[in-house]
């Protein structure tokens, strides 16, 4: 239990460090748009609608973003870029980060155990194991770039 506990502390910490991190950049690259030429365009009754509702309604969707992949960054950089308020922000942060830390000490921590013991009582098994996840991603990658490269195809026939 002691290094679940000092694998989520750890991974709090950079949790923490990481989306507060994300979070400000969205913000200076926001005061940055506001300075820039695209003030006019960001400056509009539709935008200051959606910012509101960001700076209002933002917090679950930043704290149930550390349960997903790939958005995460996305929806800190996007709250702080709409400078969602710190006294919401930083209680989903560190609601949010907290079930990302701990989801990934423990679940992290058992498939580290379990792929440390395949290896050991049965090295050949571990590595097949890991050639199939290998095969497995290069193949999922292969199809997400064959996907997109036949819908810019698409897209570019149909403007020719």
């Amino acid at each position: 239990m002691d290094r679940i506990a000092l694998t989520a502390g750890a991974l709090y910490v950079i949790v923490l460090l990481r989306a507060g991190g994300t979070f400000a950049v969205g913000w200076l690259a926001g005061a940055g748009a506001r300075r820039s030429r695209f003030a006019e365009r960001i400056s509009s009754a539709k935008f200051r609608h959606v910012e509101r509702a960001i700076q209002r309604w933002g917090a679950p969707v930043v704290a149930v973003s550390f349960l997903t992949v790939g958005f995460q960054s996305a929806a800190n950089f996007l709250a702080g870029s709409m400078r969602m308020p710190l006294p919401r922000y930083l209680p989903a942060l560190f609601v949010g980060g907290a079930a990302w830390a701990l989801i990934y000490a423990t679940a992290g921590l058992g498939v580290l155990e379990v792929l440390g013991r395949l290896f050991a009582e049965r090295t050949a098994l571990g590595v097949y194991a890991v050639a199939a996840l290998l095969l497995a991603v290069c193949g999922v990658v292969v199809y997400r770039r064959r996907r997109t490269a036949l819908s810019s195809g698409d897209t570019v026939a149909e403007e020719s």
